[in-house]
């Protein structure tokens, strides 16, 4: 058998209408088109999905766009037109997966709901992403990233100790909501394959981030209180030193973080002797975890000495090579220009027919050495004659008469 070293055979053969928009849905089929599957998303003929147009140039697609659509189709249909209803009806029952992350009732009240669709495909994998779950007092409410991970804990546990909640710069509450539906959505794939059973897959913004803050409930579990700020810690509590450390340049990012684990005394020790302060190894002042702990804001300020002569490069080259785990603050300047990360294929560079060049992130799962391959994002309705042809064996006069009737746009 052969096999595709990039991983874009995987779902060969898998259709996906895609009927998602912004992040958290089309993060999740941008996975599944990264895998290989035929993801085919279906677009307003006016503007289509609204992330293209966050930049405001008129016929430019958004960074934003770009950035969640890669390697998929896009077709245009106007769905308040019964035939271009019928249209994606059609398009249905020849799809293995639908995804879709409206607002909640919206795809009910346009007659494409999982009742619906599944009467005509009883085999299909009919997902739904919204921002809170089937029974919640705030099912009907509109959410973004930020709604989930405020009403999530994530919020909760993220800054200073005595300070306010913050949200993580991470859009976890969007793209770590379409990951977890991607995985859902392998496993009834894969069960289908046997039994032929299609699924009914809901995932809740809300209850997704629940799920990424497992430790923190874990924490609550052992105290017994709510899970606290922590800083650029841990809610399971410090173990000093463990934070990020001042190096030299003194600019906004010019930080290293510096870890000792509880479970590795030799950590501390090591890195005692890196900073030149050999003499306390063994001394019963610093020598636990609990005893830095009362001695905190000193066991810091030892270490940033140290750190804030080196660069922050040099600091976690040299702390790292002692077996400590450290890492220098990365912006998001500094690691595009990282040159290893396009060796690596880690970051890649699409050819857009009209932003032209473009690097972005691409699937971090390397498929016998290598991530699948990234390709550029659709124009808006560029598939439009492909899909109809080869998913509904449309002819071009009949593809002819719906662009006519503006049906496609």
């Amino acid at each position: 058998m052969t096999t595709n070293s990039f991983g874009g055979d995987c779902l060969a053969g898998v259709r996906v209408l895609d009927m998602t928009q912004f992040e958290a849905g089309p993060s999740c089929t941008e996975t599944l088109a990264w895998m290989g599957a035929e993801v085919v998303k279906v677009e307003n003929p006016k503007g289509g999905d609204p992330g293209r147009s966050l930049g405001g140039k008129p016929g430019v697609d958004d960074p934003y766009f770009l950035n969640f659509n890669a390697n998929k189709k896009s077709i245009t249909v106007n769905l308040k037109d019964p035939k271009g209803l019928q249209l994606v009806k059609d398009l249905a029952a020849k799809a293995d997966v639908l995804v879709e992350n409206f607002a909640p009732g919206a795809i009910e009240r346009l007659g494409l709901g999982p009742d619906v669709v599944r009467a005509l495909n009883p085999s299909i994998i009919y997902c739904q992403v919204k921002g809170f779950g089937e029974g919640s007092p705030y099912e009907k409410n509109l959410a973004f990233d930020m709604i989930a991970q405020a009403c999530s804990g994530i919020m909760s546990t993220t800054g200073e100790l005595d300070g306010r909640p913050l949200k993580p710069g991470p859009s976890l509450g969007d793209t770590g909501t379409g990951m977890l539906l991607s995985i859902s959505i392998l496993g009834a794939l894969y069960r289908r394959k046997s039994t032929g059973q299609g699924e009914h897959l809901q995932v809740a913004m809300q209850d997704a981030m629940m799920h990424y803050m497992r430790i923190a409930f874990a924490q609550q579990a052992r105290t017994g209180k709510a899970a606290p700020r922590a800083g650029d810690t841990s809610v399971t509590g410090g173990n000093p030193p463990m934070g990020t450390f001042p190096s030299k340049g003194g600019g906004p990012n010019d930080y290293v973080y510096v870890y000792t684990s509880r479970a590795n005394p030799e950590h501390w020790r090591r890195l005692l002797a890196v900073i030149g302060r050999e003499d306390l190894i063994g001394d019963p002042r610093y020598d636990t975890p609990a005893a830095r702990a009362e001695r905190a804001a000193e066991v810091h300020d030892m270490v940033a000495e140290w750190t804030r002569g080196r660069s922050k490069h040099e600091a976690m080259e040299i702390i790292g090579a002692a077996g400590i785990p450290a890492g220098a603050v990365l912006d998001t300047m500094e690691l595009t220009n990282d040159p290893t990360f396009d060796q690596r294929g880690i970051m890649q560079t699409i050819d857009h027919p009209v932003v032209g060049p473009f690097k972005m992130v691409a699937w971090p799962v390397r498929f016998s050495g290598s991530p699948p391959p990234v390709k550029p994002s659709p124009l808006l309705g560029a598939n439009n004659d492909d899909v109809l042809a080869n998913w509904l064996g449309m002819g071009p006069d009949r593809i002819g008469g719906l662009r006519s009737d503006n049906i496609i746009g």
